[in-house]
């Protein structure tokens, strides 16, 4: 098992060069294409109506400077990539919003990596809903990177946030490519008689054989908290040293609102280390 294709969103925002950087390393350790897809933020939908008046000078200006935005970081996206020897890559400008059109890029890739929205630095081509929105309707796991922090290593110390569910159950599965590569996997597991009967006996034997089936080393934990278990997460991997945390992304959309669930919405916010998250 291993990833194909490998998409990242690229952008004109500080921490594109990075995320762009981390998505090039997964997609040469597993031989995959490397995609960089920046958007202009306009919704597809405008263009096809035709709504969009050539006449209107303003309206111009501002539709090439969202372009030269695009163009300026898939430019970087490029560059990047030729630099660190990548061998199999290419680049895009998606006449999209950027849900809709990295959304509909990831159906076609195997790794979505992306940005953790950063209030202080808004975009005028990404909403601050994005993560949440690709997190609920891309169809694919999503690895965000933080804005903030140096990360040496990805992936080579991840702890594994499990709770039995099919959220969680599909976020492991789908990081079986990086999980693999690990030095060792932390399973996590907070409050386990919370859910009657989902753990077994002893929490985290089933989880910890179907990863050792894959060649996976792994370290089980069992922790009681009666604090919100979303900082839990976030305190344990600092103390344990991880470099990503993989967890099931909960929640559903009313129309293009985002209602996550309370720890996926504290990770959101807090994140200190790389998350991958699948719903």
């Amino acid at each position: 098992m291993t990833y194909k294709t490998v998409l990242v969103h690229v952008d004109e925002s500080e921490r594109s060069n990075f995320r762009v950087r981390i998505a090039a390393e997964i997609a040469m350790a597993d031989e995959a294409h490397l995609l960089g897809t920046a958007v202009t933020g306009v919704s597809r939908f405008i263009y096809q109506d035709g709504n969009i008046s050539a006449s209107d000078p303003n309206l111009t200006i501002h539709l090439n400077f969202l372009r030269e935005r695009a163009e300026k970081a898939v430019a970087s996206f490029n560059k990047i990539a030729q630099e660190l020897g990548v061998l199999s890559y290419e680049s895009m400008i998606a006449n999209d919003e950027a849900g809709g059109g990295i959304g509909l890029q990831a159906r076609y890739s195997d790794l979505l990596v992306i940005g953790q929205t950063n209030h202080d630095e808004p975009s005028p081509s990404v909403l601050s809903d994005f993560p949440q929105y690709l997190i609920m309707n891309s169809g694919r796991p999503v690895l965000i990177i933080p804005y903030a922090g140096d990360f040496t290593t990805v992936a080579k110390r991840p702890m594994i946030a499990w709770d039995t569910s099919r959220e969680a159950t599909r976020a492991v599965t789908d990081a079986i490519p990086l999980l693999k590569r690990a030095d060792l996997v932390q399973v996590a597991i907070f409050n386990p008689k919370a859910v009657l009967d989902a753990h077994g006996e002893q929490p985290g034997a089933d989880i910890a054989q179907y990863l050792a089936r894959h060649g996976i080393k792994v370290e089980v934990s069992v922790h009681k908290t009666s604090t919100d278990i979303g900082n839990a997460l976030l305190s344990l991997a600092h103390d344990l040293d991880s470099d990503m945390l993989v967890m099931g992304g909960y929640g559903h959309s009313r129309f293009r609102e985002m209602i996550m669930g309370g720890v996926t919405r504290t990770i959101l916010e807090s994140m200190t280390v790389p998350v991958l998250m699948s719903h």
